[in-house]
Parts: C-alpha cells; sequence; structure tokens
C-alpha cells in the first residue's frame, strides 16, 4: 500500500534550455578567472542556428562570447555553423554602486529556499536524484556512438509508503534524440539496456522491483535541439534545484556571479539545510531567506522541517542562526564563490553532487 506518487524531470545538455545555461555559466567562468570581482549577468537564447547572446558585465576579462559560445556548441554536438548576435553593457552604476561597498550587499530583493531530506546518500529528494542520474548514464553513452544526440529528457515517479519513505520506482520515462536510422523498438531495447538499467541497478536496486518503463512515447525524435524547440537561460529551474519536492525562489541560477543572491542565498539555503538533516536534527528541513537589494543582512528567514524534527524547532532556528551567516560578503567567502566553478553546475542539477562547496557538512 502507498498513499502518494511524485514525480521530477531532468534535461540532458542539449536541450536547448540547458544548452543556454552551460553556455552562460561559461561565460561566467572565463571572467572569473581572470577578474574574480566580475559582476555577471551574461545570458542567451537559442532558436535554429541563431544565438542571441545578451545582458550585462562589469569586468577587467577579456571574454570573447562567440568563440566561448560556439566551442560550447561544437563539444556538445551541433555540426552546423551559428548566426550569434551580442549585446552587452556594463551593470548599471546604481545597482553596482548599491552592492560593491566596503562590504558586499545583496545585489537584488528576492526569497531563496534550501531544501535537504535524509531520502537519499546526498539528502536530496529520490525523485529529481534518480532522474539526474539516468540523465548522466544517458550523456555518457550517447557520446559512445553516432546514433544518439544530446537532446533528451528524464521523468522519474517514486511511490511512497504510509510512512512517507520511498517504497518503489513507479514510472521511469525516457525520451532521447537519435539519428533517424533507428527504428523505435531498437532504441526502446537500446536506452533500456545500455542506459536504464545499468544505471538504476547501481544507483537505486532496491526501488526498481515494480517499475514500468516508457522510452520516447512520440515515436521518432530525430530533430533534436535548438531546430526543435527554443531555448533560453533560467527556464529549468524546477530542474535545477529539487524536483518541485523542496520550493524554490523566483530566480534562476545560471549566468550570475555570486553577489546575486538569489543564486548563492540558494545555494547557502542549501548549505545550511542539510547540515540540519545530515546531524539528525531533522529527516527533512526547507529553508526560506528573503533579501532586500543593498543590504547585507536578509530581512527575513523560516525553518520548516514539516514535522520531522528530531528536536524542538527553536534548536534548530538557534542551530542555523549560530553557525550559518546569510550575508552575501560572507556566503562568498566561506563558500568561495569567486572561483570559476559554475559551467558544471548548468547540468544535472546544482545540488546533491558533492564536489560543489555548499555540499559540505560543516565543522562545526
Amino acid at each position: 500500500m502507498y498513499y502518494k506518487i511524485l514525480t521530477s524531470e531532468s534535461v540532458n545538455i542539449g536541450h536547448p534550455d540547458k544548452t543556454c545555461d552551460v553556455i552562460a555559466d561559461s561565460f561566467l567562468d572565463r571572467a572569473l578567472s581572470q577578474d574574480p570581482d566580475s559582476q555577471m549577468a551574461v545570458e542567451c537564447a537559442i532558436k535554429n542556428d541563431k544565438l542571441f547572446i545578451y545582458g550585462e558585465a562589469t569586468t577587467t576579462a577579456d571574454i570573447d562570447y562567440q568563440a566561448i559560445a560556439r566551442r560550447t556548441l561544437r563539444e556538445i554536438g551541433y555540426d552546423n555553423e551559428f548566426t550569434i548576435v551580442t549585446e552587452i553593457s556594463q551593470q548599471s552604476p546604481q545597482i553596482h554602486s548599491a552592492v560593491v561597498q566596503d562590504e558586499l550587499k545583496a545585489n537584488d530583493q528576492g526569497m531563496v529556499y534550501g531544501y535537504a531530506c535524509d531520502e537519499t546518500e546526498v539528502l536530496m529528494p529520490l525523485p529529481i536524484m534518480a532522474a539526474h542520474k539516468l540523465m548522466m548514464a544517458y550523456d555518457k553513452f550517447r557520446r559512445t556512438t553516432d546514433c544518439y544526440f544530446a537532446d533528451a529528457k528524464s521523468q522519474v515517479s517514486v511511490a511512497y509508503d504510509k510512512n512517507n519513505r520511498p517504497d518503489h520506482f513507479d514510472t521511469i520515462l525516457l525520451s532521447v534524440s537519435h539519428s533517424s536510422a533507428l527504428d523505435l523498438k531498437t532504441i526502446q531495447k537500446t536506452i533500456l539496456e545500455k542506459v536504464i538499467m545499468p544505471c538504476l541497478e547501481e544507483c537505486y536496486p532496491q526501488y526498481l522491483g515494480q517499475a514500468r518503463f516508457i522510452i520516447n512515447p512520440s515515436g521518432c525524435f530525430s530533430i533534436w535541439g535548438s531546430f526543435s524547440d527554443s531555448g533560453c537561460v533560467g527556464r529549468k529551474i524546477v530542474v535545477d534545484t529539487y524536483g518541485g519536492i523542496g520550493r524554490n525562489g523566483g530566480g534562476c541560477f545560471s549566468s550570475k556571479n555570486a553577489t546575486k543572491v538569489d543564486r548563492s542565498g540558494a545555494y547557502y539555503a542549501r548549505y545550511a539545510a542539510k547540515n540540519v538533516v545530515s546531524r539528525g536534527l531533522a529527516q527533512a528541513c526547507e529553508i526560506q531567506v528573503a533579501y532586500a537589494i543593498g543590504q547585507a543582512q536578509p530581512v527575513s528567514m523560516h525553518i520548516e522541517c514539516f514535522g520531522t524534527e528530531k528536536v524542538d524547532i527553536m534548536e534548530i532556528k538557534d542551530f542555523v542562526q549560530r553557525n550559518f551567516d546569510f550575508s552575501p560578503s560572507n556566503i562568498i567567502r566561506e563558500l568561495g564563490l569567486k572561483r570559476p566553478i559554475y559551467t558544471p553546475t548548468a547540468c544535472f542539477g546544482h545540488f546533491g553532487r558533492p564536489e560543489f562547496p555548499w555540499e559540505a557538512i560543516k565543522a562545526i
């Protein structure tokens, strides 16, 4: 008997929205590698063989936007030439003067969320982590063959028991782009045997028993990427965060340097929430933090443990307030966010991956 089914999705690097995220974070990393104080928000949009690069950059770095974009597109798997248009200005001096002071201030207003739960070893919800694992496995597989392309989506539905614990995978769905020479039965057999089963048997074998599998339900998917759909930065914020199980704020991550708290504040909120759960204070923890542009300290904070707390909720709030400083200057300093570490975040999720500093367990 189970009481609910929760579903999350992931998308691969060839999905046009993700392509734009990766290109934008490549611009950011290029800037930070030369000028760690760069103020960046250079985004892009893509359709067919056209790429539009636009935004704000205040930096001393030498950035060849077109060369970076063309290299990334080739690495993804495009073999055509793109027409690229750029429209980039400096950050508004009014915003710059409000943010860059003796102590860095928040670069925007808004709220961010951090979430953690004990469903997986990395303290993330199972549906989104399984979806990301499948996309990682597919991306590795498709690079070994000329028959499968970079545009793909996964979707994982998990059945939960009456105690709100994952019981089994209900449905595993993959849609992958491919050569027109392949027939549907070949695609379905190959993806099941080469991607889905090896991935899930390695990572989550205990949940596999009752799963049903859906592969390329639309049939042919040989037109892919920007020739199938348009894309732009920041349209996959649920994929980037918790798969719809934990909430997310109103801003995206990719393209933005760390003074922009809709990115760095969300990273730090995840960091704090993960530390709550890792210490056994709660089975699940969500932290909302709100900022005002030009101010260092948050204007509000709310901590929710959904009744899973093992100690009084006030003790958890006190733990967070004593050990975590949510000011932009501290976040940047503590997590080392002036480094060029962002391009790898742009695909397969920003959370649940131990290589990122906000996934650490803090020594307290």
